[in-house]
Protein backbone atom coordinates (compact mmCIF):
# COMPACT_ATOMS: atom_id res chain seq x y z
CA UNK A 1 0.00 0.00 0.00
CA UNK A 2 1.19 3.13 -1.17
CA UNK A 3 2.57 5.69 1.93
CA UNK A 4 0.59 9.33 1.71
CA UNK A 5 2.80 11.37 1.60
CA UNK A 6 1.36 13.96 4.18
CA UNK A 7 1.04 11.19 6.83
CA UNK A 8 3.17 11.88 9.87
CA UNK A 9 6.83 10.91 8.21
CA UNK A 10 9.62 9.37 10.31
CA UNK A 11 11.32 11.95 11.83
CA UNK A 12 15.13 12.34 10.77
CA UNK A 13 18.09 12.17 13.39
CA UNK A 14 19.56 15.88 13.28
CA UNK A 15 21.91 16.53 10.53
CA UNK A 16 25.44 16.24 11.34
CA UNK A 17 25.57 19.21 8.89
CA UNK A 18 23.75 21.34 10.75
CA UNK A 19 26.45 23.13 12.35
CA UNK A 20 29.13 22.27 9.74
CA UNK A 21 30.61 23.84 6.45
CA UNK A 22 27.94 21.99 4.50
CA UNK A 23 24.96 23.98 6.59
CA UNK A 24 26.90 27.11 6.33
CA UNK A 25 27.21 26.76 2.50
CA UNK A 26 23.20 25.80 2.53
CA UNK A 27 22.92 29.21 4.22
CA UNK A 28 25.00 30.84 1.68
CA UNK A 29 22.99 29.43 -1.48
CA UNK A 30 19.64 30.25 -0.17
CA UNK A 31 20.88 33.55 1.24
CA UNK A 32 22.55 34.77 -2.19
CA UNK A 33 19.50 33.04 -3.98
CA UNK A 34 16.84 35.08 -1.90
CA UNK A 35 18.82 38.01 -1.95
CA UNK A 36 18.74 38.05 -6.02
CA UNK A 37 15.18 36.87 -6.18
CA UNK A 38 14.18 40.31 -4.28
CA UNK A 39 17.38 42.81 -5.86
CA UNK A 40 15.20 41.99 -9.43
CA UNK A 41 10.98 42.31 -7.89
CA UNK A 42 12.43 45.94 -7.89
CA UNK A 43 15.25 47.00 -9.05
CA UNK A 44 13.31 47.83 -12.65
CA UNK A 45 11.05 50.23 -11.19
CA UNK A 46 13.04 53.63 -11.89
CA UNK A 47 14.53 52.05 -14.95
CA UNK A 48 11.38 51.18 -16.97
CA UNK A 49 11.28 54.74 -18.74
CA UNK A 50 14.55 54.28 -20.05
CA UNK A 51 14.23 50.63 -20.99
CA UNK A 52 11.34 51.29 -23.15
CA UNK A 53 12.95 54.10 -24.93
CA UNK A 54 15.67 51.50 -25.64
CA UNK A 55 14.14 48.53 -27.09
CA UNK A 56 12.15 48.25 -30.30
CA UNK A 57 9.09 46.94 -29.12
CA UNK A 58 5.10 47.69 -28.38
CA UNK A 59 5.45 50.39 -25.53
CA UNK A 60 2.54 48.25 -23.87
CA UNK A 61 4.76 45.70 -23.10
CA UNK A 62 6.79 48.03 -21.03
CA UNK A 63 4.48 46.79 -17.53
CA UNK A 64 5.23 43.47 -18.23
CA UNK A 65 9.06 43.40 -17.64
CA UNK A 66 8.34 43.83 -14.11
CA UNK A 67 4.87 42.33 -14.14
CA UNK A 68 5.61 39.12 -16.00
CA UNK A 69 8.54 38.35 -13.36
CA UNK A 70 6.27 38.53 -10.39
CA UNK A 71 3.64 36.72 -12.22
CA UNK A 72 5.65 33.87 -12.96
CA UNK A 73 7.32 33.55 -9.81
CA UNK A 74 3.81 33.92 -7.52
CA UNK A 75 1.94 31.11 -10.01
CA UNK A 76 4.69 28.87 -10.09
CA UNK A 77 5.87 28.48 -6.46
CA UNK A 78 3.04 25.98 -4.86
CA UNK A 79 3.84 23.30 -7.76
CA UNK A 80 7.84 24.20 -7.28
CA UNK A 81 7.95 23.65 -3.68
CA UNK A 82 5.83 20.38 -3.76
CA UNK A 83 8.07 19.52 -6.89
CA UNK A 84 11.35 19.83 -4.26
CA UNK A 85 9.48 17.83 -1.83
CA UNK A 86 9.20 15.14 -4.33
CA UNK A 87 12.62 15.21 -6.23
CA UNK A 88 14.91 17.19 -4.07
CA UNK A 89 15.05 20.33 -2.58
CA UNK A 90 18.45 20.44 -2.99
CA UNK A 91 18.15 19.71 -6.92
CA UNK A 92 15.38 22.03 -7.49
CA UNK A 93 17.20 24.98 -5.95
CA UNK A 94 20.47 24.14 -8.17
CA UNK A 95 17.88 24.68 -11.59
CA UNK A 96 16.20 27.56 -10.08
CA UNK A 97 19.32 29.44 -9.73
CA UNK A 98 20.98 27.93 -12.31
CA UNK A 99 17.78 29.10 -14.47
CA UNK A 100 17.44 32.32 -12.96
CA UNK A 101 21.88 33.39 -13.61
CA UNK A 102 20.81 32.39 -17.31
CA UNK A 103 17.38 34.12 -17.78
CA UNK A 104 18.89 37.30 -16.28
CA UNK A 105 21.83 37.07 -18.73
CA UNK A 106 19.55 36.67 -21.30
CA UNK A 107 17.92 39.76 -20.01
CA UNK A 108 21.13 41.78 -20.09
CA UNK A 109 21.47 40.94 -23.72
CA UNK A 110 17.94 41.46 -24.42
CA UNK A 111 17.65 42.74 -27.97
CA UNK A 112 13.86 43.40 -28.09
CA UNK A 113 11.56 44.13 -25.50
CA UNK A 114 9.43 41.37 -26.47
CA UNK A 115 12.64 39.17 -25.69
CA UNK A 116 13.36 40.85 -22.50
CA UNK A 117 9.72 39.93 -21.47
CA UNK A 118 10.28 36.64 -22.57
CA UNK A 119 13.38 36.29 -20.41
CA UNK A 120 11.64 37.71 -17.62
CA UNK A 121 9.33 35.12 -17.03
CA UNK A 122 11.88 32.88 -17.58
CA UNK A 123 13.83 34.13 -14.56
CA UNK A 124 10.29 34.26 -12.65
CA UNK A 125 10.28 30.69 -13.46
CA UNK A 126 13.87 30.24 -11.59
CA UNK A 127 12.70 32.58 -8.79
CA UNK A 128 9.75 30.69 -7.93
CA UNK A 129 11.76 27.25 -7.69
CA UNK A 130 14.60 29.25 -5.54
CA UNK A 131 12.80 30.44 -2.53
CA UNK A 132 10.36 27.54 -1.40
CA UNK A 133 13.00 25.01 -2.34
CA UNK A 134 15.74 26.86 -0.49
CA UNK A 135 13.40 27.94 3.16
CA UNK A 136 12.87 24.04 3.34
CA UNK A 137 16.07 23.15 2.48
CA UNK A 138 17.05 25.21 5.59
CA UNK A 139 14.10 23.93 7.91
CA UNK A 140 16.19 20.34 6.74
CA UNK A 141 19.38 21.28 7.40
CA UNK A 142 19.33 23.04 10.34
CA UNK A 143 16.76 20.89 12.24
CA UNK A 144 14.48 23.11 14.90
CA UNK A 145 14.96 26.71 16.50
CA UNK A 146 18.30 26.79 14.89
CA UNK A 147 16.81 26.10 11.07
CA UNK A 148 14.60 29.30 12.20
CA UNK A 149 17.03 31.18 13.00
CA UNK A 150 19.04 30.34 9.56
CA UNK A 151 16.03 31.21 7.46
CA UNK A 152 15.63 35.00 9.50
CA UNK A 153 19.14 35.25 8.45
CA UNK A 154 18.14 34.22 4.94
CA UNK A 155 15.03 36.72 4.89
CA UNK A 156 17.40 39.61 6.27
CA UNK A 157 18.96 39.70 2.80
CA UNK A 158 16.24 39.64 1.56
CA UNK A 159 14.19 42.18 3.46
CA UNK A 160 17.52 44.37 2.32
CA UNK A 161 17.20 43.94 -1.59
CA UNK A 162 13.75 44.76 -0.99
CA UNK A 163 14.35 48.07 0.43
CA UNK A 164 17.60 49.00 -1.46
CA UNK A 165 16.19 47.54 -4.90
CA UNK A 166 14.31 50.86 -6.58
CA UNK A 167 17.67 52.69 -5.17
CA UNK A 168 20.29 50.27 -6.41
CA UNK A 169 18.04 50.16 -9.97
CA UNK A 170 17.74 53.67 -10.32
CA UNK A 171 21.10 54.40 -9.60
CA UNK A 172 22.56 51.87 -11.94
CA UNK A 173 20.46 52.61 -14.56
CA UNK A 174 21.71 56.89 -14.24
CA UNK A 175 25.15 56.46 -13.83
CA UNK A 176 25.88 53.04 -15.96
CA UNK A 177 22.82 50.84 -18.09
CA UNK A 178 20.09 49.08 -17.14
CA UNK A 179 21.36 46.22 -18.30
CA UNK A 180 23.80 46.23 -15.43
CA UNK A 181 21.01 45.46 -13.36
CA UNK A 182 21.07 41.54 -14.66
CA UNK A 183 24.39 40.96 -14.25
CA UNK A 184 24.12 42.42 -10.49
CA UNK A 185 22.33 39.17 -9.45
CA UNK A 186 23.35 36.93 -12.57
CA UNK A 187 26.77 36.58 -10.94
CA UNK A 188 25.68 35.99 -7.38
CA UNK A 189 23.10 33.39 -8.53
CA UNK A 190 25.93 31.23 -10.28
CA UNK A 191 27.48 31.96 -6.49
CA UNK A 192 24.48 30.45 -5.06
CA UNK A 193 24.27 27.34 -7.32
CA UNK A 194 27.71 26.93 -6.26
CA UNK A 195 27.33 26.85 -3.08
CA UNK A 196 24.02 24.70 -3.23
CA UNK A 197 26.39 22.28 -4.57
CA UNK A 198 27.89 21.34 -1.87
CA UNK A 199 24.94 21.37 0.97
CA UNK A 200 23.50 18.08 2.16
CA UNK A 201 21.47 16.12 0.13
CA UNK A 202 17.63 16.05 0.46
CA UNK A 203 17.26 13.55 2.95
CA UNK A 204 13.19 12.96 3.55
CA UNK A 205 11.95 13.60 0.25
CA UNK A 206 8.88 11.52 -1.16
CA UNK A 207 8.43 9.05 -3.69
CA UNK A 208 4.74 10.44 -4.65
CA UNK A 209 4.56 12.60 -7.29
CA UNK A 210 2.05 15.61 -6.98
CA UNK A 211 -0.98 15.61 -8.47
CA UNK A 212 -0.75 16.91 -12.00
CA UNK A 213 -4.45 18.54 -11.78
CA UNK A 214 -4.20 20.42 -8.94
CA UNK A 215 -0.97 22.00 -9.58
CA UNK A 216 -2.26 23.60 -12.57
CA UNK A 217 -5.35 24.36 -10.87
CA UNK A 218 -3.22 25.91 -8.09
CA UNK A 219 -0.84 27.83 -10.69
CA UNK A 220 -3.75 28.98 -12.47
CA UNK A 221 -5.52 30.68 -9.00
CA UNK A 222 -2.01 32.53 -8.16
CA UNK A 223 -1.75 33.45 -11.67
CA UNK A 224 -5.56 35.13 -11.80
CA UNK A 225 -5.00 36.27 -8.17
CA UNK A 226 -2.43 38.16 -9.58
CA UNK A 227 -3.81 39.65 -12.86
CA UNK A 228 -6.85 40.62 -10.82
CA UNK A 229 -5.09 42.87 -8.14
CA UNK A 230 -3.27 44.16 -11.04
CA UNK A 231 -6.47 46.36 -11.71
CA UNK A 232 -7.34 46.92 -15.36
CA UNK A 233 -10.78 47.01 -16.62
CA UNK A 234 -11.07 43.09 -16.22
CA UNK A 235 -9.79 42.94 -12.60
CA UNK A 236 -13.27 41.59 -11.07
CA UNK A 237 -13.53 38.67 -13.77
CA UNK A 238 -9.64 37.32 -12.74
CA UNK A 239 -10.63 37.93 -9.34
CA UNK A 240 -14.54 35.59 -9.73
CA UNK A 241 -11.74 32.85 -11.78
CA UNK A 242 -9.22 33.16 -8.64
CA UNK A 243 -12.04 32.81 -6.06
CA UNK A 244 -13.22 29.61 -8.76
CA UNK A 245 -10.01 27.85 -9.32
CA UNK A 246 -9.03 27.86 -5.96
CA UNK A 247 -12.16 26.40 -4.28
CA UNK A 248 -11.24 23.85 -6.94
CA UNK A 249 -8.03 23.44 -5.01
CA UNK A 250 -9.53 23.12 -1.73
CA UNK A 251 -11.23 20.56 -3.25
CA UNK A 252 -8.17 18.42 -4.54
CA UNK A 253 -6.38 18.71 -1.66
CA UNK A 254 -8.75 15.78 -0.38
CA UNK A 255 -6.88 13.53 -2.96
CA UNK A 256 -4.49 11.18 -2.49
CA UNK A 257 -0.73 13.27 -3.33
CA UNK A 258 -2.94 16.69 -2.79
CA UNK A 259 -0.11 19.60 -3.79
CA UNK A 260 -0.62 21.21 0.33
CA UNK A 261 -1.07 19.19 2.86
CA UNK A 262 -4.98 18.78 4.03
CA UNK A 263 -3.99 19.48 7.65
CA UNK A 264 -2.31 22.97 7.06
CA UNK A 265 -5.52 23.77 5.49
CA UNK A 266 -7.39 23.26 8.06
CA UNK A 267 -5.13 24.59 10.77
CA UNK A 268 -6.03 28.40 11.58
CA UNK A 269 -2.18 28.99 13.16
CA UNK A 270 -1.04 28.58 9.43
CA UNK A 271 -4.34 30.22 7.83
CA UNK A 272 -3.77 33.24 10.24
CA UNK A 273 0.13 33.78 9.91
CA UNK A 274 -0.07 33.36 5.70
CA UNK A 275 -2.81 36.16 5.47
CA UNK A 276 -1.47 38.70 7.76
CA UNK A 277 1.85 37.87 6.32
CA UNK A 278 0.31 38.79 2.83
CA UNK A 279 -1.16 42.07 4.68
CA UNK A 280 2.43 43.34 5.93
CA UNK A 281 4.05 42.64 2.67
CA UNK A 282 1.99 44.79 0.58
CA UNK A 283 2.28 47.86 3.28
CA UNK A 284 6.00 46.79 3.69
CA UNK A 285 6.07 47.69 -0.60
CA UNK A 286 3.75 50.48 0.31
CA UNK A 287 5.89 52.00 2.91
CA UNK A 288 8.80 51.27 0.59
CA UNK A 289 7.43 54.19 -2.38
CA UNK A 290 5.94 56.63 0.64
CA UNK A 291 8.91 57.25 2.51
CA UNK A 292 10.78 58.26 0.11
CA UNK A 293 8.20 60.52 -1.60
CA UNK A 294 7.86 62.06 1.80
CA UNK A 295 10.94 62.91 2.47
CA UNK A 296 11.45 64.38 -0.92
CA UNK A 297 8.45 66.30 -0.57
CA UNK A 298 7.58 67.09 2.91
CA UNK A 299 10.90 67.14 4.23
CA UNK A 300 12.48 68.52 1.06
CA UNK A 301 15.66 66.06 0.72
CA UNK A 302 16.87 65.24 -2.82
CA UNK A 303 16.51 62.67 -4.38
CA UNK A 304 20.10 61.56 -3.85
CA UNK A 305 19.61 62.44 -0.20
CA UNK A 306 16.29 60.93 0.39
CA UNK A 307 18.22 57.32 -0.44
CA UNK A 308 20.66 57.83 1.73
CA UNK A 309 18.39 58.54 4.39
CA UNK A 310 16.41 55.60 3.21
CA UNK A 311 19.33 53.32 4.24
CA UNK A 312 18.35 53.55 7.72
CA UNK A 313 14.81 52.06 7.47
CA UNK A 314 16.24 49.90 5.21
CA UNK A 315 18.87 48.15 7.40
CA UNK A 316 15.44 48.10 9.76
CA UNK A 317 13.32 45.98 7.58
CA UNK A 318 16.88 43.55 6.91
CA UNK A 319 17.19 43.38 10.68
CA UNK A 320 13.69 41.54 10.79
CA UNK A 321 14.42 38.83 9.70
CA UNK A 322 17.03 38.03 11.88
CA UNK A 323 14.22 38.79 14.75
CA UNK A 324 11.64 36.42 12.66
CA UNK A 325 13.60 33.67 13.38
CA UNK A 326 13.55 33.85 17.09
CA UNK A 327 10.37 33.96 17.71
CA UNK A 328 8.67 30.23 19.48
CA UNK A 329 6.62 29.12 17.17
CA UNK A 330 3.90 29.30 19.43
CA UNK A 331 4.23 32.68 20.14
CA UNK A 332 4.04 33.19 17.00
CA UNK A 333 0.36 34.91 16.02
CA UNK A 334 0.81 37.22 19.05
CA UNK A 335 4.14 38.87 18.09
CA UNK A 336 2.32 39.06 14.27
CA UNK A 337 -0.40 41.24 15.78
CA UNK A 338 1.73 42.63 17.97
CA UNK A 339 4.04 43.83 15.04
CA UNK A 340 1.19 45.08 12.90
CA UNK A 341 0.08 47.36 15.70
CA UNK A 342 3.45 48.93 16.36
CA UNK A 343 3.34 49.05 12.22
CA UNK A 344 0.21 50.67 11.99
CA UNK A 345 0.60 53.17 14.73
CA UNK A 346 4.54 54.38 12.96
CA UNK A 347 2.66 54.66 9.48
CA UNK A 348 -0.11 57.09 10.61
CA UNK A 349 2.94 59.26 12.37
CA UNK A 350 4.68 59.44 9.16
CA UNK A 351 3.47 62.48 7.74
CA UNK A 352 2.99 64.20 11.13
CA UNK A 353 6.76 65.57 11.67
CA UNK A 354 6.08 67.96 8.72
CA UNK A 355 9.68 69.35 7.25
CA UNK A 356 11.25 67.97 9.98
CA UNK A 357 12.92 64.48 8.74
CA UNK A 358 13.92 63.27 11.48
CA UNK A 359 10.61 62.22 13.17
CA UNK A 360 9.42 60.99 10.12
CA UNK A 361 13.23 58.84 9.86
CA UNK A 362 11.94 57.42 13.49
CA UNK A 363 8.46 56.77 12.56
CA UNK A 364 9.91 55.35 9.36
CA UNK A 365 12.64 52.75 11.17
CA UNK A 366 9.55 51.96 13.49
CA UNK A 367 7.40 50.37 10.71
CA UNK A 368 10.35 49.02 8.59
CA UNK A 369 11.59 46.98 11.94
CA UNK A 370 8.01 45.83 12.40
CA UNK A 371 6.98 44.76 8.77
CA UNK A 372 10.20 43.29 8.25
CA UNK A 373 9.33 41.36 11.28
CA UNK A 374 6.31 40.57 10.51
CA UNK A 375 7.22 39.60 7.05
CA UNK A 376 9.46 37.35 8.33
CA UNK A 377 7.57 35.54 10.73
CA UNK A 378 5.31 34.62 8.18
CA UNK A 379 7.83 32.06 6.57
CA UNK A 380 9.12 30.86 9.83
CA UNK A 381 6.13 30.64 11.02
CA UNK A 382 4.76 28.51 8.72
CA UNK A 383 7.54 26.56 7.98
CA UNK A 384 7.50 25.50 11.56
CA UNK A 385 3.80 24.19 11.19
CA UNK A 386 4.67 22.19 8.15
CA UNK A 387 5.44 18.31 8.12
CA UNK A 388 8.98 17.61 7.42
CA UNK A 389 8.05 16.18 3.75
CA UNK A 390 5.46 18.52 3.20
CA UNK A 391 7.97 21.84 4.09
CA UNK A 392 8.57 23.08 0.41
CA UNK A 393 4.63 23.14 -1.00
CA UNK A 394 3.73 24.86 2.61
CA UNK A 395 6.59 27.26 1.90
CA UNK A 396 5.40 27.87 -1.79
CA UNK A 397 2.02 28.62 -1.10
CA UNK A 398 2.52 30.99 2.16
CA UNK A 399 5.51 32.91 -0.33
CA UNK A 400 3.31 32.95 -3.34
CA UNK A 401 0.27 34.35 -1.71
CA UNK A 402 2.86 37.13 -0.16
CA UNK A 403 4.09 37.54 -3.66
CA UNK A 404 0.79 38.04 -5.61
CA UNK A 405 -0.77 40.14 -2.67
CA UNK A 406 2.25 42.45 -2.87
CA UNK A 407 0.67 44.57 -5.89
CA UNK A 408 -2.03 45.82 -3.27
CA UNK A 409 1.05 47.82 -1.81
CA UNK A 410 0.71 49.44 -5.15
CA UNK A 411 -3.03 49.53 -5.43
CA UNK A 412 -3.67 51.41 -2.24
CA UNK A 413 -2.57 54.81 -3.44
CA UNK A 414 -3.90 57.96 -5.24
CA UNK A 415 -1.66 58.39 -8.43
CA UNK A 416 -0.32 61.57 -6.84
CA UNK A 417 0.36 61.21 -3.49
CA UNK A 418 1.61 57.73 -2.80
CA UNK A 419 0.26 55.52 -0.53
CA UNK A 420 -2.00 57.18 2.21
CA UNK A 421 -0.75 56.42 5.85
CA UNK A 422 -3.53 56.60 7.23
CA UNK A 423 -5.20 54.02 5.56
CA UNK A 424 -2.06 52.08 5.40
CA UNK A 425 -2.20 52.21 9.38
CA UNK A 426 -5.99 51.32 9.17
CA UNK A 427 -5.13 48.10 7.39
CA UNK A 428 -2.62 46.41 9.58
CA UNK A 429 -4.45 47.60 12.73
CA UNK A 430 -7.64 45.62 11.57
CA UNK A 431 -5.49 42.50 10.19
CA UNK A 432 -3.91 42.92 13.93
CA UNK A 433 -7.67 42.96 15.69
CA UNK A 434 -8.63 39.61 13.61
CA UNK A 435 -5.33 37.79 14.62
CA UNK A 436 -6.36 38.32 18.35
CA UNK A 437 -9.85 38.33 18.20
CA UNK A 438 -9.94 34.58 18.43
CA UNK A 439 -8.01 34.80 21.67
CA UNK A 440 -9.83 37.52 22.72
CA UNK A 441 -13.48 35.53 22.46
CA UNK A 442 -12.28 32.37 24.43
CA UNK A 443 -11.64 34.93 27.12
CA UNK A 444 -14.33 36.35 27.24
CA UNK A 445 -16.44 32.69 27.18
CA UNK A 446 -14.61 31.36 30.29
CA UNK A 447 -15.22 34.64 32.00
CA UNK A 448 -18.66 34.51 31.37
CA UNK A 449 -19.13 31.21 32.24
CA UNK A 450 -16.93 31.56 35.41
CA UNK A 451 -19.29 34.35 36.33
CA UNK A 452 -22.37 32.20 35.80
CA UNK A 453 -21.40 29.21 38.02
CA UNK A 454 -20.69 32.21 40.63
CA UNK A 455 -24.06 33.75 40.40
CA UNK A 456 -26.37 32.90 43.64
CA UNK A 457 -29.56 31.30 42.58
Amino acid sequence: MPRDPYAPPPQPSPSPHGAGPDGRWALTAVALGAFCVQLDSFALHLALPVIRGELPGPAALGRAVSGGYLLAAGALMPLAGRLGDAYGRRRMLRAGLLLFAAAAAACALAPSLSLLVAARVLQGAGAALIMPNGLALLTQVFPGARGRRMTGRALGLAGLATACGPFVGGAVTEYGSWRAVFWLTALPALGAAAAARRTPGAAGRTAARPDAAGAIAATATCAALALGLGGGPWWWAWSAAAVALGTGCVRRARRTAPLLDPALLRDGRYLRLTASGAVANAATVALLFTVPQLLERSAGLSPAVAGLVFLVPAGALAAGGPAAGRVRPAAGTAVMAGCLTVAAVASVALPLGGADPLPLLVAATVAATALGTAGALALTGTQALAAADGAGAAAGVTKAVLTVTAGLGLALPLPDDGPRPALLGAVCLATALGLTAPATLRTLRRLLRRDGRGTPE
